[in-house]
């Protein structure tokens, strides 16, 4: 879940032409939780050293997998 560090450009010149990535298109999503399921979040995602955020998106990418044109789970 982590993210690797980048790596430095060959050249000056080449990091200045090149285009910015483009980030995907995010959705803002919003639930209610009980506060002491938000308390267990919170302590998870920092035991683990990563967001809330970043936990929920790996927890709902495992739960529900990108699926093939025939619905098959990839």
């Amino acid at each position: 879940m982590s993210r690797p560090f980048t790596r430095r450009p060959s050249s000056p010149e080449a990091w200045i032409r090149a285009p910015e990535a483009r980030k995907p298109f995010t959705a803002r999503l919003t639930i209610d939780v009980t506060p002491d399921l938000r308390g267990r979040i919170k302590i998870a995602a920092y035991r683990q050293g990563v967001t809330v955020a970043d936990l929920l998106r790996d927890l709902f990418a495992r739960h529900f997998p990108a699926s093939n044109e025939n619905g098959d789970a990839s």
